[in-house]
């Protein structure tokens, strides 16, 4: 949506500026890559893709948060800020370990193709994972990501509570946290209960699928390097209430301590867009006690993120400036109050600690002028979206003339339609005010807006793979506010084949000619 105001420009020396060059990259989450395994992993088909990005000339992907992902299954709700997601684990890679026998993997073949079924992997992958663990602790087997048991060592502060959390969950059914008996409600009493113990093995095995997402994603780190392709990750600024992060230290949360539910949840006030504007439901951050030792646990979780990712997009920045507080419990988000966020001295102490890092800042919707301010004393650079663009007046800040050059340009991101599904639904106001803008017919707007984002002063654009496709809303990945069906699309491998050969090289051409 558009913002509703802008704010002066800010004085003084920003405190990051890296993004200084201008590329070209392509929005794809791991999961809806094509496979055999009923869901994207890190196979084979990733080095494929990254091939193509590197015909193209195209040096970025971009791609969702990598956590292991819950009920509903969105990456923007997982069980642990650090933890990577074991659905992604290649189990092919596994059988050539010897962790696996090839006729293991069998049942996955009848998995759908082309739309990951959660529910059908929930049965079916954690059992391989489970038999390859087994066979793994029994020894005499040495794998290429190097030692198990230095790996804990390296991770054991996020990785020792979040093996536990999901190894307890599991013994509970997967309840959540707050509803486990009273010993094991809080990492710190679970340390005592017995059931840690009874455990044991579980707990490790849940540290062995860390162990192999980890090195199995260090390896396509390594293929994107070689190419010259930089990984955008993401994080959500806020964490799951269900999740490994509260359970451990609730103390950084507005937890109450008697019940051990939320005082207080995360959402945003109704607008134009939502008459209840929309109740997240995510634990809020105590921001004076993360002040008060240094914000610990965020350095920490940058810290994790850098090592995943070359550049690292935060959700929601605008929460940095301000946060919509609702009480808890809330029917809807209408009842809430804006609350001071932690400011620019928060982004002082992350360039003290990562003077190198680079963050890019989503910071789409109702934008005021506090939060316009921070963003450019930062330095960062914020987000434009195309489809946000059309229907009004040429004062939308949306609209490429009115761009600047410290910014990410998309035709829309996860949450948004494919660009030709959005044209097909969209008013005729916003499809005229797109045709005359553009100059087009609108008998191919997907490619239009992929034109656009090279052509733009912003000096990153990145498209969705659904629209190099020319895919309709059938290829839509999330729709906000609908709670099952979301984060299923695939692509097939042979529709990157298409794209490998002319439309590449018209990628290409596009960024020698607008000096990408």
């Amino acid at each position: 949506m558009p913002p509703s105001s802008v704010a002066p420009a800010a004085t003084g020396t920003p405190l990051f500026s890296w993004l200084t060059e201008r590329s070209a990259g392509v929005l794809l989450h791991p999961t809806s890559l094509p496979g055999e395994q009923g869901i994207g992993t890190f196979d084979g088909a990733v080095d494929r893709f990254l091939d193509f990005l590197k015909e193209a000339g195209l040096r970025t992907w971009q791609i969702c948060p990598l956590g292991p992902t819950g009920y509903g299954d969105s990456p923007y709700q997982c069980f642990s800020a650090f933890a990577g997601n074991p659905y992604l684990i290649d189990l092919h890679a596994l059988c050539r370990h010897g962790l696996l026998p090839q006729e293991a993997l069998g049942p996955l073949l009848f998995l759908n193709s082309d739309r990951v079924d959660f529910g059908a992997l929930y049965s079916l992958k954690w059992p391989l994972l489970a038999k390859a663990y087994e066979r793994f602790s029994k020894g005499r087997i040495t794998l290429p990501y190097g030692d198990f048991d230095a790996f804990k060592v390296q991770h054991a502060e996020w990785l020792v509570p979040y093996a536990t959390f999901r190894a307890f969950k599991d013994h509970y059914n997967g309840k959540p946290w707050w509803d486990w008996p009273d010993e094991t409600r809080s990492y710190p009493a679970s340390q005592k209960s017995t059931l840690r113990k009874t455990l044991a093995a579980k707990i490790d095995a849940h540290a062995f699928y860390q162990y192999l997402f980890f090195g199995q994603w260090a390896r396509v780190r390594a293929s994107a390097a070689k190419r010259g392709i930089s990984i955008v990750g993401d994080i959500p600024i806020f964490v799951a209430l269900d999740s490994a992060d509260v359970w451990a230290a609730p103390h950084l949360f507005e937890i109450d301590e008697k019940t051990s539910r939320p005082l207080a949840v995360a959402g945003v006030p109704p607008d134009y867009f939502s008459a209840d504007g929309q109740l997240w439901g995510n634990p809020l951050y105590r921001w004076s006690v993360h002040a008060g030792d240094g914000y610990a646990w965020w350095l920490q979780r940058l810290r994790a993120s850098f090592a995943l990712h070359d550049v690292v997009r935060i959700d929601h920045f605008r929460a940095f400036d301000e946060y919509w507080r609702i009480p808890y419990p809330a029917a809807t988000a209408k009842v809430g109050a804006w609350m001071p966020g932690p400011g620019l001295e928060f982004f002082r102490i992350v360039r003290q600690t990562f003077p190198d890092a680079r963050i890019i800042a989503e910071d789409l919707g109702d934008l005021t002028p506090t939060v316009v301010r921070l963003r450019e004393q930062t330095g960062l650079p914020g987000m434009t979206i195309l489809q946000f663009a059309f229907g009004g007046d040429s004062k939308n800040l949306y609209l490429p003339h009115n761009l600047t050059a410290n910014s990410v340009v998309y035709p829309g991101t996860h949450d948004n339609d494919t660009t030709l599904g959005w044209y097909a639904t969209a008013s005729e106001k916003e499809r005229d005010h797109a045709r005359r803008y553009l100059r087009v017919s609108g008998e191919e707007l997907g490619w239009d807006f992929i034109r656009a984002g090279y052509q733009s002063v912003s000096r990153l654009t990145v498209f969705p793979f659904q629209d190099l496709l020319s895919l309709d809303s059938k290829a839509r990945l999330n729709t906000p506010g609908r709670a099952e069906g979301n984060w299923q699309w695939r692509y097939r491998a042979p529709q990157l084949d298409r794209l490998s050969g002319s439309t590449a090289t018209y990628l290409r051409s596009l960024g020698e000619l607008y000096g990408r």
